[in-house]
């Protein structure tokens, strides 16, 4: 939450100082030159916007700051004049290599799908990210009205230096990225017309009447007296006085916080705002925040954050208090409490209810079926089904219709509560809301948790783009509900496949920018099938860069660890076994957990580990590298599954007999 805070107001701040409705003598020259009227008036001051490209990696104009410039050249499918453009673009490109300078092409045109785009982009040979303007927010704010112009941004002062045509967009460059003013005239575009129905169609829209439905539909929920948003919407007053910080976080895709991409897949719990209720908000903004007439409809409700948002839960517990320190690093910690159940009951929705959300960072919980001794801490080896979890974003779990999982009676419930110092000492003191089939009452469906990790990964110091890979492979058939990634400071993308036992694969969820900021559930509005044999294929991208402004140190080759300031490779899933009923219950998980391991290390996904798949920096690496040619019984110069499954049982011998108790001492005195 403190991460949350900083950035948001931070956000805030500079769209307040810099946000792109402004206009000056640099614009009005600019429009001038280019012809463009009022309606395509140029913003003196280019406001930060993030777009997603064909690949659904997202581009954000504020983090290139690494950059001299960022050329946009504008593109619409089937257009002879950027088509023609494309070795041109090209050859431009090659000779500002290493000079700081960050080259997209925008697409703004409604018409063009990403899978048409895609197709364009083969076709005319386009070596360039292609940035999907969906809603036409970007081009709009820009004044784009044709394909084929170039748009040169100093990101020094993140105002455009110049635009026109790309030939002559090399005269330009070489002033920006000299430091000097650009002198030569701008020019009109000459590609095809790109039409922006919104310009045609100016619409009054009012605070009454369009937003405020807009805003309790979709973000009061957080954004209420004693919510987890910081800073209530409460009223009109506000709301406009927050209203550049509202375009700003619409506008880099941080707000609402549901961050996968809108072409992949339906999920349940879909908290996006709508393409016609991010235009609108965006263009309610854009003319000035007008109130309308009528009462406040906010104000009227005053809505107030109720205690437990899934209502009064069945049973409350309360996680051991702890002291967090002003500063410093705190190691996870691990209490536990007796579980209050004394006979089994079915597992249906928890709530976990944090009291200061800048200090915590996650909790997760397992039950225990023998609860620790006095003194004892409750270590995740012993866990076995969870009572819930939370991250900032993620308190509540809720189970599928007829799902459930099932919590024995007696034992403990143990915690792994990760707690970061903000400056201020503070006590937390948490409490879990559960809540229960009724009693003798069975769902059918049991629910699984399970993790693809991968605690080999390796990032290299001052690398940028820097992915990494982990599977987890099903040996029968099963149904996935849903997806939940996890990383730190350094990640900017996640994603998750499917390859079936043919070989082929569907792309299931996509988050271009992670937001280590707001984690949650991605529930698929349909489970995914599952055959046996196929592989959930994880994928993580870090930037460890300069530019990347979260980032705590960019000289150091980072690898896994717990504190946010190391990183992390983690994506939870919830799943059941087709042929499990709560009747019939089965154990698949261990046998599923038997093929981690090799989803980690298996860089290249074809069931085997090569020396050049394992990193010295990573521990299981380093180990693996020096045992290499031991491990490799058969010879062939790779560690196959069934090597590597040899391995580690031998290694969990050793660790039980390091484990005993040394044997007393016989004999004399």
């Amino acid at each position: 939450m403190r991460f949350l805070k900083a950035q948001v107001f931070g956000a805030a701040v500079s769209a307040l100082l810099v946000y792109g409705c402004s206009t000056g003598p640099a614009a009005n020259a600019l429009n001038s030159a280019t012809g463009a009227s009022a309606t395509e008036a140029m913003p003196a001051t280019v406001g930060n916007f993030l777009l997603v490209d064909t690949n659904f990696e997202a581009h954000e104009l504020y983090r290139q700051t690494e950059s001299k410039a960022v050329v946009l050249v504008t593109q619409s499918n089937g257009d002879a004049a950027i088509r023609g453009e494309a070795s041109a673009l090209k050859a431009l490109k090659a000779s500002y290599a290493g000079k700081g300078v960050q080259f997209w092409m925008l697409n703004s045109n409604l018409k063009d799908t990403r899978e048409a785009i895609l197709a364009e982009q083969a076709k005319a040979g386009f070596d360039t990210p292609v940035l999907m303007d969906s809603y036409q927010l970007v081009g709009e704010g820009l004044g784009v009205t044709r394909s084929a112009e170039a748009i040169v941004i100093d990101t020094k002062s993140w105002k455009v230096a110049w635009r026109g045509s790309l030939a002559d967009a090399g005269k330009a460059l070489d002033a920006v990225t000299a430091g000097q003013a650009v002198t030569l005239a701008s020019s009109a575009g000459k590609g095809a017309a790109i039409d922006f129905p919104a310009r045609a169609v100016k619409m009054q829209i009012t605070y009454v009447k369009d937003v405020a439905p807009i805003l309790e539909a979709k973000c009061v929920a957080c954004h209420e007296q004693g919510g987890i948003g910081p800073m209530s919407f409460t009223s009109y007053e506000m709301v406009k006085g927050f209203s550049p910080m509202i375009k700003d976080v619409i506008r880099t895709d941080r707000m609402p916080p549901f961050h996968s991409d809108p072409h992949v897949g339906k999920f349940s719990n879909d908290r996006r705002l709508t393409p016609d209720e991010t235009k609108t908000l965006v263009h309610w903004i854009d003319q000035g925040a007008p109130r309308g007439e009528g009462k406040d409809p906010l104000d009227v409700k005053h809505l107030v954050a109720i205690e437990w948002p899934l209502g009064k839960p069945d049973v409350v517990l309360d996680v051991p208090a702890y002291t967090i320190p002003a500063s410093g690093v705190v190691d996870y910690q691990h209490p536990w409490v007796k579980n209050p159940l004394t006979e089994g009951r079915w597992l249906k929705a928890s709530t976990i209810k944090v009291d200061s959300r800048q200090a915590v960072h996650h909790i997760l919980t397992g039950f225990m079926a023998d609860a620790p001794k006095e003194g004892q801490q409750a270590f995740e080896n012993r866990w076995g089904a969870s009572v819930g979890s939370y991250a900032v974003g993620a308190e509540s779990e809720v189970a599928p219709d007829d799902a459930g999982t099932y919590i024995p009676g007696g034992g403990a419930i143990g915690f792994q509560n990760h707690y970061t110092p903000f400056g201020k000492e503070t006590v937390t003191h948490s409490k879990i809301g559960l809540y229960f089939y009724k009693p003798g009452e069975t769902p059918d469906i049991v629910m699984h948790n399970n993790q693809i990790v991968n605690n080999a990964i390796v990032l290299p110091p001052n690398d940028g783009h820097h992915e990494e890979v982990a599977y987890m492979t099903f040996p029968k058939d099963a149904l996935l509900y849903s997806a939940f990634p996890h990383a730190h400071y350094r990640a900017t993308s996640s994603d998750l496949w499917i390859q079936y036992p043919d070989g082929k694969k569907k792309l299931l969820l996509t988050l271009p920018r992670y937001d280590f900021g707001w984690q949650g559930h991605y529930n698929f509005a349909e489970p995914v099938k599952v055959p046996a044999g196929s592989k959930l294929i994880a994928h993580y991208v870090y930037d460890n860069s300069k530019s990347n402004p979260h980032n705590p140190d960019a000289s150091k080759t980072v690898v896994w660890g717990d504190q946010s300031f190391e990183e992390m490779f983690f994506t939870r899933i919830r799943y059941r076994w087709m042929e499990e009923t709560s009747k019939h219950l089965v154990n698949y998980d261990e046998q599923m957990g038997a093929g981690a391991l090799m989803g980690m290390l298996d860089a290249n996904i074809d069931g085997k580990i090569e020396k050049s798949e394992l990193k010295p920096e990573s521990q299981i690496g380093a180990m693996l590298l020096k045992n290499f040619d031991a491990l490799d019984k058969n010879h062939d110069g790779v560690i196959d599954a069934d090597e590597l499954n040899a391995a580690m049982k031998m290694m969990g011998r050793r660790r039980e007999a390091q484990a005993a108790p040394a044997a007393a001492p016989t004999g004399g005195k």
